[in-house]
């Protein structure tokens, strides 16, 4: 009997990669960054491309990393393997946090931190209007298109609320292949290790 194969190519020509889009990664995409993650672009040109793991969390909050952060129920994820000794956040603030960079929708990153920081004291941050990450994800000019080409990466869209919504966050990687359907619906089944079976 001839196996088909093909469930495991990509059809990258379907959807470019672009900032504010998702990098679903294939099903035995190896390293513990980036097994089963997703990942917001926000930045993409032909000089690279930067985005954060949307569903890797951290199990300790951001006031164990930032000694003098205010109290705040916010919970932090791995952005990437690129300087994991920093902290990064994507918001829904807009120009509320002055040098923000706009993504889609409403959705921003980055910006100044003791203005987020001062706004959180203040009140005027809800836990669901940003996102921390320590480090990101990076890739220079055509190194994200040839990782495409080999298939590491399938790349789709995300609406605004499902980038910012706790719950959305614990299932995501097996939620958005359920909804891009078709043959990736294959890849749930596929276990995490297939060295385990």
């Amino acid at each position: 009997m001839k196996l088909n194969i093909n469930i495991f190519k990509i059809e990258t020509n379907h959807v470019e990669p672009k900032k504010g889009r998702i990098l679903v990664a294939e099903p035995f995409l190896p390293g513990s960054y980036f097994n089963r993650s997703v990942i917001l672009l926000v930045a993409h040109s032909d000089k690279g491309a930067v985005g954060f793991i949307l569903n890797k969390k951290v199990d300790y909050p951001i006031t164990e990393i930032i000694p003098d952060f205010p109290d705040f129920e916010a919970d932090i994820y791995i952005g990437g393997p690129v300087s994991t000794d920093s902290i990064y956040f994507i918001h829904s603030l807009g120009d509320e946090i002055s040098g923000s960079i706009h993504i889609k929708e409403n959705l921003y990153w980055g910006g100044d931190f003791e203005e987020l920081k001062n706004k959180i004291r203040l009140g005027m941050v809800k836990p669901g209007d940003v996102r921390f990450f320590m480090g990101y994800s990076g890739w220079d000019g055509g190194q994200l298109e040839e990782e495409l080409e080999e298939n590491s990466w399938l790349v789709s869209e995300i609406e605004e609320q499902n980038v910012m919504d706790v719950e959305s966050r614990k299932k995501m990687w097996l939620n958005i292949v359920r909804e891009i359907g078709g043959k990736y619906l294959m890849w749930e089944h596929f276990p995490e290790n297939p060295s385990m079976n």
